[in-house]
């Protein structure tokens, strides 16, 4: 569980109570607040952690949808949305995003979350894979122009085995944590009915390119297949607004499983890989 989540909305409700809105406003932050924290000391009481954080996940979820279709036009439905929004299924967020008051709608935040909907429903589990293409870098000839190898998304998904796939970056400090256990998923399951394959994306947005890719491959071992050189159109067309960002394809290419990491990732393909 991303316990910063939780720390995060006690310090906005406290600057919303104070700064924004009248006091009825504020009663309904509290009573948001209060929620949030019997799910943050349920989840640390338990004796399971991985058990405990899928729950904990489905109740943040449920509070804060139910508060912004009660609320929709209070400040504490922002304030909800911001709590949810990575979790909750597109269809749910494409509704109660309707129901939020113009001036809501117009809010920054609510309008990136919005613009990505449509692709993220597209792509929801149980949906078939979208395909992509990206100009995959090999390296560099001998004149200095670059060795590129188009590489379609659809050359490996939708072969007939499970492929993981992990959108990542080479300066995404929570990429990097999660590659070794990636990294134990692969070593442990890959075959004739179980691979992966890493999607770099977003690479120029931190001034690197398809060489700092190459280059964190090799040191976080990974040796599965690679896509470099992604830039923006691979999230976009899911609807991705964080990395890493780990999806499960099935044999014929629908999508099992979204927003996989740590043991839920290894739950996930120990399942299909038996």
């Amino acid at each position: 569980m991303k316990r910063i989540l939780f720390i995060a909305v006690a310090v906005m409700i406290a600057a919303v109570a104070c700064n924004n809105g009248p006091k009825t406003n504020a009663e309904k932050m509290e009573v948001y607040e209060a929620e949030m924290q019997k799910i943050m000391d349920e989840y640390e009481a338990a004796e399971d952690p991985d058990a405990a954080e899928e729950v904990a996940i489905k109740k943040l979820v449920d509070l804060s949808l139910a508060t912004i279709r009660k609320y929709p036009h209070d400040t504490v439905a922002l304030v909800a949305l911001q709590q949810c929004y990575y979790y909750a299924d597109p269809d749910d967020l494409k509704d109660v995003i309707g129901r939020l008051s113009d001036e809501f709608k117009e809010d920054p935040f609510v309008k990136q979350i919005a613009d990505g909907l449509d692709a993220k429903i597209m792509t929801k589990e149980g949906q078939p894979f979208v395909d992509f293409i990206v100009d995959h870098v090999l390296g560099e000839n001998p004149d200095g122009t670059l060795n590129i190898e188009q590489r379609k998304l659809s050359d490996y998904v939708g072969k007939g085995k499970y492929i993981l796939v992990d959108f990542w970056s080479p300066w995404c400090p929570p990429c990097k944590a999660e590659l070794p256990n990636i990294v134990n998923v692969y070593n442990k399951y890959h075959g004739d009915n179980f691979d992966i394959l890493s999607v770099a994306v977003w690479e120029e947005s931190r001034g690197m390119n398809w060489k700092n890719t190459i280059d964190t491959a090799v040191v976080y071992g990974i040796t599965w297949n690679q896509m470099n050189n992604g830039h923006q159109e691979p999230a976009a067309l899911y609807g991705i607004d964080g990395i890493p960002h780990v999806i499960l394809f099935g044999p014929d290419g629908t999508i099992v499983k979204r927003e996989l990491r740590g043991k839920a990732l290894e739950n996930a393909v120990a399942a299909i890989a038996k």
